[in-house]
């Protein structure tokens, strides 16, 4: 019987690195499930994520794919702390919110949180982002564990769930913002013509209808899941 996205999903070691080439291991595991993507695209699960893919799927072994990276010990990151300008685009590309600081100043990594995904380390803009073997010479599954693994997963889940929420209250913030001009357009723009104003009333009103759906639909998926639970400590 064909495994479903969500078993392929729970033998998968949520990372979150998207060197599978796809954005997360929920996606990966999708194209596992349509037959769209290999066993072998995982490095962080290395040829052990390669086997308990195949068993599950009835697929053949095979060498994991040069393409998407080699398996290698496990590694987390650290920030020098004397560098760190406080930009924050670390804390927000990191997926599994292992990076706490503030704008402006100093960031640090919560070793036990990070799955080595490596995403922050292209968005620093001065590079103060170190990388360190933590596993000696284990690697893949050997280096990570399932309860680590589950962490990943429960933290990645929350993090989605903070990132739909902000992006919700944005759109809320925007949509008061347009309803307020909206509200009394020739008091908020500096053109008198009314056909000008015609035209950008039409402009917020189409762009209100546009907030709205995407409020509602962000509203609908707002309730926290199970796996999504707020970590104990971190954020």
């Amino acid at each position: 019987m064909k495994p479903s996205a969500a078993e392929l999903l729970a033998v998968l070691p949520q990372t979150q690195c998207t060197r599978c080439g796809y954005p997360d291991c929920a996606g990966y595991a999708q194209a596992l499930h349509e037959d769209k993507a290999d066993i072998n695209q995982c490095p962080p699960g290395g040829i052990e994520g390669v086997l308990r893919l195949a068993a599950l799927t009835g697929r053949a072994v095979q060498a994991l794919n040069p393409d998407n990276g080699q398996e290698a010990p496990r590694t987390v990151v650290f920030i020098d702390e004397a560098w760190c300008i406080g930009c924050t685009l670390c804390i927000k590309a990191c997926p599994v919110n292992a990076i706490v600081g503030a704008n402006k100043l100093m960031h640090t990594v919560i070793e036990p949180y990070c799955t080595g995904c490596e995403l922050c380390l292209p968005v620093c803009p001065v590079d103060c982002i170190e990388i360190e073997n933590i596993s000696g010479e284990a690697t893949g599954w050997a280096a990570w564990s399932q309860q680590q693994a589950a962490e990943a997963r429960q933290r990645y889940a929350f993090h989605q769930f903070k990132s739909e929420r902000e992006s919700l209250e944005n759109i809320q913030k925007l949509q008061a913002k347009a309803e307020l001009k909206l509200s009394d357009l020739a008091a908020h723009s500096q053109h008198t013509d009314p056909l000008v104003l015609d035209k950008k009333r039409a402009v917020i009103e189409a762009a209100l209808a546009l907030a709205r759906a995407r409020a509602k639909q962000q509203n609908s998926a707002q309730t926290l899941p199970v796996a999504a639970q707020q970590p104990k400590s971190g954020e």
